[in-house]
């Protein structure tokens, strides 16, 4: 998979390590000289250059990347390279990062973002979730289909501890993707039992939520 990052600091060379190290091929570009360490990623390739303009995102051949990433710590820059790939380009999937909390709602599909990543919230979020039990937290928005990935944790207590997946009545629009039990990472099956202390992650539509977290908490039981 070829994956384009604007953005050559911190953040985009961390991603860019990560997805050199499981294979796929990266571009990374930013128009601060500074900013071009081939030596930090010497694998990838690297690309002096605006991102917001047009010239530089022909040179880059975005239209052969499978992802694009803004990355950049302006979230005006990431609105207008995420509108670029996507409408210019046809880059199937866009992914841009929010600096500033009070701007996510504009990183929607109106703007060519299918992921929104805002690291204040995602921080604030595992901070919750490290400390609640019982109430659900939302980790990231997905543009599209409104939906958000969530996590709750299953109190040891609640009336579903011991039901099986495939028993559970779930609200509409909602997945159950991942079960966390004990450092283990369960793909989870109809026939698989729900257990006190599980961490579950859902992909849900936001109206979704405070249904899902009625359903899961002490005293709700199986539909």
């Amino acid at each position: 998979m070829r994956v384009a990052i604007a953005g050559a600091g911190a953040v985009g060379r961390s991603i860019a390590v990560e997805l050199l190290e499981n294979g796929h091929e990266v571009l990374l570009i930013d128009k601060n000289p500074n900013s071009i360490s081939v030596e930090r990623v010497p694998t990838a390739e690297w690309l002096l250059a605006d991102a917001c303009e047009i010239t530089s995102l022909d040179e880059a051949a975005l239209q052969h990347c499978h992802v694009v990433i803004a990355a950049t710590g302006d979230d005006k820059v990431n609105l207008v390279v995420s509108l670029l790939a996507k409408t210019e380009y046809g880059v199937p999937r866009v992914v841009a990062r929010v600096n500033n909390p009070k701007n996510e709602w504009l990183f929607n599909e109106s703007w060519g973002v299918d992921v929104a990543v805002s690291t204040p919230r995602l921080m604030s979020a595992l901070v919750e979730e490290a400390v609640s039990v019982g109430d659900l937290v939302r980790l990231m928005r997905f543009s599209q289909g409104n939906a958000n990935l969530v996590e709750l944790t299953l109190a040891e207590d609640a009336e579903l501890a011991g039901t099986r997946v495939g028993d559970v009545s779930w609200p509409v629009d909602t997945a159950l993707v991942t079960v966390i039990r004990g450092g283990r990472v369960l793909v989870p099956t109809r026939e698989d039992t729900l257990e006190g202390g599980d961490e579950l992650l859902f992909v849900a539509a936001q109206e979704r939520e405070e249904e899902l977290e009625l359903l899961l908490s002490a005293g709700a039981g199986a539909q």
